[in-house]
Protein backbone atom coordinates (compact mmCIF):
# COMPACT_ATOMS: atom_id res chain seq x y z
CA UNK A 1 0.00 0.00 0.00
CA UNK A 2 1.21 3.52 -0.72
CA UNK A 3 2.19 5.60 2.29
CA UNK A 4 -0.65 7.90 3.28
CA UNK A 5 -1.17 10.31 6.14
CA UNK A 6 -4.20 9.19 8.16
CA UNK A 7 -3.97 11.21 11.38
CA UNK A 8 -7.59 10.63 12.35
CA UNK A 9 -9.81 7.58 12.44
CA UNK A 10 -12.05 7.37 9.37
CA UNK A 11 -15.29 9.29 9.77
CA UNK A 12 -18.33 6.97 9.80
CA UNK A 13 -20.03 7.64 6.49
CA UNK A 14 -23.70 7.36 5.71
CA UNK A 15 -22.73 4.51 3.38
CA UNK A 16 -21.22 2.54 6.28
CA UNK A 17 -24.52 2.92 8.14
CA UNK A 18 -26.33 1.41 5.16
CA UNK A 19 -24.10 -1.59 4.56
CA UNK A 20 -20.85 -3.15 5.68
CA UNK A 21 -19.07 -6.46 5.47
CA UNK A 22 -18.06 -8.80 2.66
CA UNK A 23 -21.55 -10.11 1.97
CA UNK A 24 -22.92 -6.61 1.49
CA UNK A 25 -20.01 -5.75 -0.80
CA UNK A 26 -20.63 -8.82 -2.96
CA UNK A 27 -24.36 -8.03 -3.12
CA UNK A 28 -23.63 -4.45 -4.18
CA UNK A 29 -21.37 -5.60 -7.00
CA UNK A 30 -23.88 -8.23 -8.05
CA UNK A 31 -26.57 -5.58 -8.57
CA UNK A 32 -24.40 -3.82 -11.14
CA UNK A 33 -23.29 -7.02 -12.83
CA UNK A 34 -26.93 -8.06 -13.16
CA UNK A 35 -27.79 -4.69 -14.68
CA UNK A 36 -24.98 -5.03 -17.18
CA UNK A 37 -26.02 -8.59 -18.02
CA UNK A 38 -29.54 -7.36 -18.71
CA UNK A 39 -28.17 -4.95 -21.31
CA UNK A 40 -28.11 -1.75 -19.25
CA UNK A 41 -25.22 0.63 -19.84
CA UNK A 42 -23.25 1.04 -16.60
CA UNK A 43 -20.21 2.88 -17.96
CA UNK A 44 -21.51 6.37 -18.67
CA UNK A 45 -19.23 7.92 -16.05
CA UNK A 46 -16.06 6.55 -17.64
CA UNK A 47 -17.07 7.78 -21.08
CA UNK A 48 -17.89 11.23 -19.69
CA UNK A 49 -14.46 11.46 -18.06
CA UNK A 50 -12.74 10.23 -21.22
CA UNK A 51 -14.37 12.98 -23.28
CA UNK A 52 -13.30 15.56 -20.68
CA UNK A 53 -9.70 14.34 -20.33
CA UNK A 54 -8.71 12.04 -23.20
CA UNK A 55 -6.40 9.10 -22.43
CA UNK A 56 -3.78 8.68 -21.34
CA UNK A 57 -4.75 10.85 -18.35
CA UNK A 58 -4.29 10.34 -14.64
CA UNK A 59 -7.71 9.94 -13.01
CA UNK A 60 -8.63 9.42 -9.36
CA UNK A 61 -11.89 7.59 -8.67
CA UNK A 62 -12.83 8.90 -5.21
CA UNK A 63 -15.32 6.59 -3.53
CA UNK A 64 -14.56 3.86 -6.04
CA UNK A 65 -16.65 1.08 -4.50
CA UNK A 66 -15.83 -2.23 -6.14
CA UNK A 67 -13.91 -0.47 -8.91
CA UNK A 68 -16.50 -0.25 -11.66
CA UNK A 69 -15.49 3.21 -12.93
CA UNK A 70 -11.75 3.03 -12.26
CA UNK A 71 -11.39 -0.34 -13.96
CA UNK A 72 -13.27 0.87 -17.03
CA UNK A 73 -11.06 3.97 -17.16
CA UNK A 74 -8.00 1.73 -17.13
CA UNK A 75 -9.40 -0.28 -20.02
CA UNK A 76 -9.99 2.99 -21.90
CA UNK A 77 -6.31 3.83 -21.63
CA UNK A 78 -6.13 6.02 -18.53
CA UNK A 79 -3.93 5.65 -15.48
CA UNK A 80 -6.74 5.22 -12.98
CA UNK A 81 -6.51 4.89 -9.21
CA UNK A 82 -9.40 4.14 -6.88
CA UNK A 83 -9.88 4.94 -3.20
CA UNK A 84 -12.75 4.05 -0.89
CA UNK A 85 -13.32 3.85 2.85
CA UNK A 86 -15.05 0.45 2.56
CA UNK A 87 -12.31 -2.16 2.84
CA UNK A 88 -14.60 -4.93 1.64
CA UNK A 89 -15.49 -3.13 -1.57
CA UNK A 90 -11.82 -2.31 -2.13
CA UNK A 91 -10.98 -6.00 -1.70
CA UNK A 92 -13.31 -6.76 -4.61
CA UNK A 93 -11.86 -3.91 -6.66
CA UNK A 94 -8.37 -5.34 -6.24
CA UNK A 95 -9.38 -8.36 -8.30
CA UNK A 96 -8.50 -6.03 -11.18
CA UNK A 97 -4.72 -6.26 -11.04
CA UNK A 98 -4.27 -3.60 -13.75
CA UNK A 99 -5.68 -0.81 -11.55
CA UNK A 100 -4.46 0.31 -8.13
CA UNK A 101 -6.96 0.57 -5.27
CA UNK A 102 -6.55 1.80 -1.71
CA UNK A 103 -8.60 2.07 1.45
CA UNK A 104 -8.79 5.76 2.37
CA UNK A 105 -11.01 8.33 4.08
CA UNK A 106 -11.72 11.07 1.53
CA UNK A 107 -11.85 13.74 4.23
CA UNK A 108 -8.19 13.13 5.16
CA UNK A 109 -6.89 11.82 1.83
CA UNK A 110 -3.19 12.30 1.23
CA UNK A 111 -1.62 10.21 -1.54
CA UNK A 112 1.93 11.41 -1.00
CA UNK A 113 3.39 9.90 -4.15
CA UNK A 114 0.43 10.65 -6.40
CA UNK A 115 -0.53 14.26 -5.80
CA UNK A 116 -1.56 15.45 -9.25
CA UNK A 117 -4.43 14.10 -11.33
CA UNK A 118 -5.99 15.50 -14.48
CA UNK A 119 -9.40 14.57 -13.12
CA UNK A 120 -11.02 13.37 -9.91
CA UNK A 121 -14.44 11.76 -10.19
CA UNK A 122 -17.03 11.04 -7.49
CA UNK A 123 -19.71 8.82 -9.02
CA UNK A 124 -22.48 6.65 -7.62
CA UNK A 125 -23.86 9.09 -5.03
CA UNK A 126 -20.56 9.37 -3.17
CA UNK A 127 -21.38 12.93 -2.08
CA UNK A 128 -24.77 12.23 -0.41
CA UNK A 129 -23.23 9.26 1.42
CA UNK A 130 -20.31 11.19 2.95
CA UNK A 131 -20.07 11.50 6.71
CA UNK A 132 -22.13 14.43 7.94
CA UNK A 133 -20.19 17.70 8.02
CA UNK A 134 -17.22 16.47 5.96
CA UNK A 135 -18.07 17.73 2.46
CA UNK A 136 -15.89 20.85 2.78
CA UNK A 137 -12.89 18.78 3.89
CA UNK A 138 -13.45 16.22 1.13
CA UNK A 139 -13.52 18.94 -1.52
CA UNK A 140 -10.36 20.51 -0.09
CA UNK A 141 -8.50 17.19 -0.11
CA UNK A 142 -9.62 16.28 -3.64
CA UNK A 143 -8.71 19.73 -4.94
CA UNK A 144 -5.26 19.27 -3.41
CA UNK A 145 -4.78 16.17 -5.57
CA UNK A 146 -5.63 17.93 -8.84
CA UNK A 147 -3.06 19.34 -11.20
CA UNK A 148 -3.58 23.05 -11.99
CA UNK A 149 -6.47 23.14 -14.44
CA UNK A 150 -7.58 19.64 -13.42
CA UNK A 151 -11.26 18.75 -13.14
CA UNK A 152 -13.44 17.56 -10.29
CA UNK A 153 -16.56 15.78 -11.52
CA UNK A 154 -19.30 14.67 -9.12
CA UNK A 155 -22.56 12.98 -10.02
CA UNK A 156 -25.27 12.55 -7.40
CA UNK A 157 -29.00 12.50 -6.88
CA UNK A 158 -30.90 15.45 -5.48
CA UNK A 159 -33.63 15.77 -2.87
CA UNK A 160 -36.55 13.48 -3.60
CA UNK A 161 -34.56 10.99 -5.67
CA UNK A 162 -31.96 9.67 -3.23
CA UNK A 163 -31.58 6.06 -2.08
CA UNK A 164 -31.76 4.89 1.51
CA UNK A 165 -29.60 6.70 4.12
CA UNK A 166 -28.31 9.28 1.63
CA UNK A 167 -28.54 12.95 2.65
CA UNK A 168 -29.68 15.67 0.20
CA UNK A 169 -26.94 18.10 -0.83
CA UNK A 170 -27.97 21.55 -2.02
CA UNK A 171 -26.19 22.43 -5.26
CA UNK A 172 -25.67 26.04 -4.20
CA UNK A 173 -23.90 24.85 -1.06
CA UNK A 174 -21.85 22.38 -3.08
CA UNK A 175 -20.74 25.17 -5.44
CA UNK A 176 -19.83 27.48 -2.54
CA UNK A 177 -17.74 24.80 -0.84
CA UNK A 178 -16.08 23.92 -4.14
CA UNK A 179 -15.20 27.57 -4.69
CA UNK A 180 -13.77 27.78 -1.17
CA UNK A 181 -11.58 24.78 -2.02
CA UNK A 182 -10.16 26.63 -5.04
CA UNK A 183 -12.41 25.11 -7.68
CA UNK A 184 -14.26 27.15 -10.30
CA UNK A 185 -17.63 26.10 -11.72
CA UNK A 186 -17.49 24.91 -15.35
CA UNK A 187 -20.74 23.13 -16.19
CA UNK A 188 -23.62 21.08 -14.84
CA UNK A 189 -25.49 18.24 -16.55
CA UNK A 190 -28.39 16.03 -15.55
CA UNK A 191 -27.00 12.80 -17.02
CA UNK A 192 -23.61 11.24 -17.64
CA UNK A 193 -24.45 11.55 -21.33
CA UNK A 194 -24.04 15.31 -20.93
CA UNK A 195 -27.61 16.59 -21.18
CA UNK A 196 -27.74 20.15 -19.76
CA UNK A 197 -29.11 20.52 -16.24
CA UNK A 198 -32.31 22.50 -15.73
CA UNK A 199 -34.14 23.34 -12.48
CA UNK A 200 -36.29 20.43 -11.42
CA UNK A 201 -33.90 17.73 -12.59
CA UNK A 202 -33.33 15.03 -9.98
CA UNK A 203 -29.70 14.22 -10.78
CA UNK A 204 -26.72 16.49 -11.28
CA UNK A 205 -23.28 15.96 -12.78
CA UNK A 206 -21.21 18.95 -11.65
CA UNK A 207 -17.91 19.88 -13.28
CA UNK A 208 -15.47 22.17 -11.47
CA UNK A 209 -11.88 23.02 -12.31
CA UNK A 210 -8.90 23.80 -10.12
CA UNK A 211 -7.80 27.39 -10.40
CA UNK A 212 -4.38 28.15 -11.81
CA UNK A 213 -4.80 26.60 -15.25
Amino acid sequence: MWPMDTPNAPSPTRWSALQSGPEAAHAYRRRFLDLEASGEDIHGEARFITELVPPPSRVLDAGCGYGRVASKLTRLGHTAIGVDADEHLVALAREDTQTRFFVADLSTLNLRTEQEFACVVMAGNVVPYLADGTLHRVLERLAAHLAPGGYLVAGFGLAGSLPEKAAPVDLRLYDRLAEAAGLSFIARHCTWEGRPFVPGDTFAVSVHRRLGA
